[in-house]
């Protein structure tokens, strides 16, 4: 099963895309509606917005929300092709998203952390792109600009600044005047947010933005299905990060740098997510890109095509298992 998924061609997306209903067949089984959250106004607009089309359909949610996921995983693997963190390409990148975000239902239900995650993805592709643009100014501005955005969805993602600014110190030489282009671009859309709310006369809206929370998983019931998740998902960080290792090595001193970056971008996801609001259920989303970064590495390998099949079998399952013990 694993080979399909090794190899480039176009007409594998057409097997991940099938895999992808297979894996959320539970939360499409079981469809439910966003609710607004208070203080997350930016959210809470959007969800007004799509209330036209959906009309609040449960089922279309749901669905949306599996497409989304779908489109970002497909995304984060053109990512991984376009600055070449594996070997070589595959849809690898991809079905580990789409595995990983199978591991709990409320992963897949729609929610401020999937549209954080498009603009995490979209910051982090573009600070990845420094070094092979000729407007490194421009790259910079723009990806300050994204990780505003999710800040402005989420509080708490404020402390993707830091990733921000420590990409920016590692894959850019210092100067001071990219430092304060790369200042400009993130506090840019605070500016102009806080412009439009003031010619609304709406203000007092930006005082309810600053909100943090404490996001543990004390709402999950089932010891089974908590035992499952964690040592199943530690064991996979142990295999990813033993592959990484040994591909690090042979990477120039930039490509180190980068990793280097994704693995501060997994320890602030982590933070962030702690600290966002109990309210928001699928706030561990947040630890989906750049987890799937480093698990992929134990699935990819070709050094050794046991470990790699191994890798990939008790990924899945685990992923089934916890489905199972979610129930």
């Amino acid at each position: 099963m694993l080979s399909l998924f090794r190899n480039n061609n176009p007409y594998t997306v057409i097997i991940l895309l099938i895999g992808t209903m297979i894996l959320k067949l539970q939360v499409l089984t079981h469809p439910l509606s966003p609710a607004a959250i208070d203080g997350y106004f930016l959210y809470n607009n959007t969800l007004h917005a799509l209330d036209y089309i959906f009309r609040g359909n449960a089922f279309a949610y749901t669905f949306f929300t599996v497409v989304l996921l779908f489109a970002q995983a497909m995304y984060f693997q053109f990512i991984s092709v376009r600055h070449k963190l594996y070997p070589r390409p595959t849809y690898l990148p991809a079905l580990v998203f789409v595995m990983l975000s199978s591991i709990y239902p409320a992963f897949n239900y729609f929610g401020p952390t999937l549209l954080i995650n498009w603009c995490l993805l979209g910051g982090i592709d573009t600070m990845l792109s420094f070094s092979q643009s000729l407007h490194p100014r421009k790259q910079l501005f723009n990806a300050g600009f994204i990780f505003c955005l999710a800040a402005l969805l989420q509080f708490s993602a404020v402390g993707f600044l830091l990733v921000f600014f420590v990409g920016v110190a590692l894959l850019r030489s210092f100067n001071p005047s990219e430092w304060v282009v790369s200042a400009m671009g993130y506090f840019t859309p605070l500016y102009f947010f806080a412009g439009i709310l003031f010619l609304v006369d709406q203000l007092p809206l930006l005082t309810k933005w600053p909100h943090l929370g404490l996001s543990l998983p004390t709402h999950i019931t089932s010891a089974k299905y908590f035992i499952i998740s964690i040592s199943g998902l530690l064991i996979l960080f142990v295999c990813g990060f033993y592959a990484m290792q040994s591909q690090i090595a042979k990477h120039s001193v930039y490509g180190r740098r980068i990793w280097s970056v994704i693995i501060f971008y997994l320890v602030m996801s982590v933070a962030v997510a702690v600290f966002t609001e109990y309210s928001v259920k699928s706030a561990w989303l947040l630890i989906i890109p750049a987890s799937s970064m480093i698990i992929t590495h134990g699935v990819a390998l070709e050094k050794s095509k046991r470990f790699s099949n191994f890798t990939f079998y008790f990924f899945l399952a685990i992923v089934i298992a916890c489905q199972l013990a979610a129930k």
